[in-house]
């Protein structure tokens, strides 16, 4: 089990996208997921080779993921076959 400070997304934003002293992080979006009405936020980072973005979400536990909550995944549900 990881303790909470892992899960903050200062410390997410620090593991995934590693900006430098000098390299200055913005947040460029931040709303709530359509399914859920769950949070998220975009984070940017720019460097010479470019900028780098990454979404990152808050489950229920109150932390933060760089993946949705399952429960904002869409199904697949199968269609049934023709006889």
């Amino acid at each position: 089990m990881r303790a909470a400070s892992e899960q903050s997304l200062r410390f997410l934003v620090e593991k995934w996208l590693a900006p430098g002293p000098l390299v200055p992080v913005h947040v460029t979006e931040f709303s709530r997921t359509r399914l859920g009405g769950r949070r998220y936020v975009r984070v940017e980072t720019s460097q010479e080779g470019g900028s780098r973005g990454l979404f990152f979400f808050r489950h229920d536990d109150g932390c933060w993921c760089v993946f949705p909550p399952t429960a904002d995944t869409p199904k697949l549900f199968a269609l049934p076959r023709a006889a």
